[in-house]
Formats: structure tokens, C-alpha cells, sequence
């Protein structure tokens, strides 16, 4: 039997509710957790052992997160890789790791990696000028999708190029040449799904079960369990799941974002190395969730069990439409009475349109219950200042 040292001191570079949601398993579990984030105010900052704030591209504030722990992970990618590279070249163990981040950042080295590995992906090129856009329009047609390959989030860093006409427009909406781009071929799809999957140091592999994601504004709206998808598809993108933490050496929590077309194909469209927002249903929906597997594989731990409970729906809390300021919750007590419902409210002093504040969880003995009582709570709780 090995041993388990209850004085591991786990870092976490982003104090954020992902951070929060990973920090509070860890806690569980007895570990010591450092984070690293610029905001005095963060949702990690009360819960933590120690809060180093700092910006994400601070070399030093990196070193220092590195002398303070054992093991350093992330809540999300937009961060310093090269830093983290010459921390783990001086034998700090960082997971996942800095080569697999660095290639995930970059969303065209991504799709190239998947692509050379045979996963289905849809078409894509680079674009270094409106040239090589007026190429993509002759080649995937219009609409098609114009992307930054670096630094894009809840749809920010898109644009749609409906027509010959907008070349120009979507261009100068992304830069105009300032950042790397590049596009894809709009692709038609009956639904959007996400698979999460969390790899050991020991190379094991646990999926969960697939979720059937809603978007709205290009923001994740609700994530249904289990998806209403054929039980080939499903198969299908589970095995694309776990190709994908093989393909990029992953340790920890990876999320895998994928199409289902009209044929019932799966097209992989993008790869979190993280847990992620569609995930959050695992809280209360499976028997373990992805923060708590994420810690025990960034720890050393075998990973839990993935299975889900019941059917479960989750709904995204975002800022109210026309409020920015101090952050004031509306009709908690009436979502909250409602039977199966879980509300998570993160802490964010400061909302703002759209800005991601809290989520709903409704457990219940088939989806469509839970959805309509989701919908119900979700009417309810409005988040304004």
C-alpha cells in the first residue's frame, strides 16, 4: 500500500469558479492549495491556504506559486506556458502538462494534432490575410467561421463570415492582422455535445457520460445528461474522448467539445485541458465529480467513479442585461424550494451583461423533469446590482 501524505500543497494558477470548485474538493481531501490570481477578491480568495496576487504572465509570481507547492494546475489556458515549461525543466511537476497546453492554446496547432491522429475534425486553414479569406470563402463556401487562434472564450475571438461582401469587416472584427487567425468550415450539426475525461498518472482513463450542450450568444446555456444522441454517436465520441487525453499526454480533467451532424458523425471541435463549464452537472448528477477527479489525478490518487446518478440539468447564472455593479441575487428562496434543485452562486463581487455568476443543478428521475423544474428556478434567480 502506498503512502498518502495529507501535507501535499497543490497550486492553482486562476482563482475563478473553476478554481473555487477544484480548491473546495481539495480542501476534502485535506491538501494545502496556493492560488495565483491578480484579484484581491477572487472566489478563491476566502477558501484558500494562501492567495498570491499576481497577473498570469508574472514569471516570478510563477516561481513563487512553484517553491510553495508540490504539484501546480490550472482552471483555464490563457496563461504563460513558456513559464511553465522552465518550471517543470527545474523539476516542478505541473498537470497538465506545459507542452500539452501549449499546443491547445494555439487553436490551429490543436486541430492539427487531432487532425494527424485521424479524429474527425471539421476543414480548417490558417489565415494571414483578407487573401487567404477570399480562399477560405471559395473553398468552404459562406457562411464560414473566421477564428482567433490564441485567447477566445464563450464565443469571444469569432466571427461569422456570412458573405464575399464581409471579408473585410469580419477581418478588421478580429484584428485586422494583430493576431493570428484562422477559419473553418461552418459545419451543419443537429447538436453540440461535450465529453469530459480525466487520465491518471498511472495512464488510466475515466469518461463520463456525454452531455447535450445548449448555446446561447455563443455562451453555454444548459447541459442535459444523458444527451439525446444515438448509441453509436455516443459510442463514438467517448472513444474520441479518450483518443484526445492519449493525443495530448493529458493528466487531469480534459473536456472535449464536439458536433453531432444530421448523419449522426461526430466532428471534434475543441479541447479544454480543464474542467469545464458543461461539467458542473457532475457536482450532484454523477458519483464523482470532474473537480474531484481532477484533483485526485493532479495528486497522484486513483480516479473515481464517473457513473451518473440520475438524469441531470444544468443552467448557466449569467449577469442580468443592463446591470453592472455590486452584485445583488433575486429570488434565490423561491428557486431553492423547488424539489431537486441546487443553486451554486460563486462569489463574483462585481456582475455585469452576461458575466458568468452562479449555475443551477436539478437532479430528477428523467430529463424532461429536470428540465422543467430548471427552467422553473432558472425564471426565478436574476442577478443585477
Amino acid at each position: 500500500m502506498a503512502n498518502y501524505f495529507l501535507d501535499k500543497k497543490i497550486g492553482i494558477i486562476g482563482g475563478g469558479q473553476l478554481g473555487q470548485m477544484m480548491l473546495l474538493e481539495a480542501k476534502k481531501m485535506g491538501f494545502y492549495a496556493v492560488v495565483l490570481d491578480p484579484a484581491e477578491d477572487c472566489p478563491c480568495h476566502s477558501i484558500c491556504d494562501e492567495h498570491i496576487a499576481a497577473d498570469f504572465d508574472d514569471e516570478d509570481a510563477f516561481r513563487l506559486l512553484a517553491e510553495k507547492t508540490d504539484v501546480i494546475t490550472y482552471e483555464f489556458e490563457h496563461i504563460n506556458a513558456k513559464a511553465l515549461e522552465r518550471l517543470e525543466s527545474k523539476g516542478c511537476k505541473v498537470y497538465p502538462s506545459a507542452a500539452s497546453l501549449e499546443i491547445i492554446q494555439d487553436k490551429l496547432t490543436q486541430k492539427k494534432a487531432m487532425l494527424n491522429a485521424d479524429l474527425p475534425v471539421p476543414e480548417f486553414m490558417p489565415i494571414e490575410s483578407i487573401d487567404d479569406m477570399a480562399s477560405a470563402g471559395k473553398k468552404y463556401g459562406y457562411p464560414y467561421m473566421l477564428k482567433a487562434r490564441t485567447g477566445g472564450y464563450d464565443g469571444k475571438g469569432n466571427a461569422v463570415v456570412k458573405t464575399a461582401d464581409t471579408l473585410e469587416e469580419a477581418y478588421k472584427e478580429l484584428g485586422g492582422g494583430k493576431i493570428k487567425l484562422m477559419a473553418e468550415k461552418m459545419v451543419d450539426f443537429k447538436m453540440e455535445t461535450s465529453i469530459l475525461a480525466c487520465r491518471s498518472l498511472n495512464g488510466d482513463i475515466a469518461v463520463y457520460p456525454v452531455g447535450d450542450n445548449e448555446h446561447i450568444d455563443s455562451i453555454l446555456h444548459k447541459t442535459s445528461v444523458p444527451a439525446n444522441i444515438p448509441g453509436k454517436a455516443a459510442k463514438t465520441a467517448m472513444k474520441a474522448a479518450s483518443k484526445v487525453m492519449e493525443i495530448f499526454d493529458g493528466i487531469g480533467m480534459f473536456c472535449v467539445e464536439m458536433f453531432v451532424t444530421n448523419n449522426n458523425d461526430i466532428l471534434v471541435n475543441e479541447v479544454a485541458p480543464r474542467p469545464h463549464n458543461s461539467g458542473h452537472y457532475t457536482i450532484e448528477g454523477c458519483i464523482t465529480s470532474q473537480f474531484e477527479n481532477h484533483i485526485r489525478a493532479v495528486a497522484g490518487l486513483p480516479l473515481g467513479d464517473t457513473s451518473l446518478i440520475s438524469p441531470t440539468v444544468m443552467i448557466n447564472l449569467l449577469g442580468e442585461e443592463g446591470f453592472s455593479g455590486n452584485a445583488l441575487v433575486e429570488g434565490l428562496d423561491k428557486a431553492m424550494a423547488l424539489k431537486g434543485v441546487t443553486v451554486h452562486i460563486y462569489g463574483k463581487k462585481q456582475t455585469k451583461p452576461k458575466r458568468k455568476m452562479g449555475h443551477i443543478t436539478v437532479t430528477a428521475n428523467s430529463v424532461a423533469k429536470a428540465n422543467a423544474i430548471a427552467e422553473e428556478a432558472f425564471g426565478y434567480i436574476k442577478i443585477k446590482s
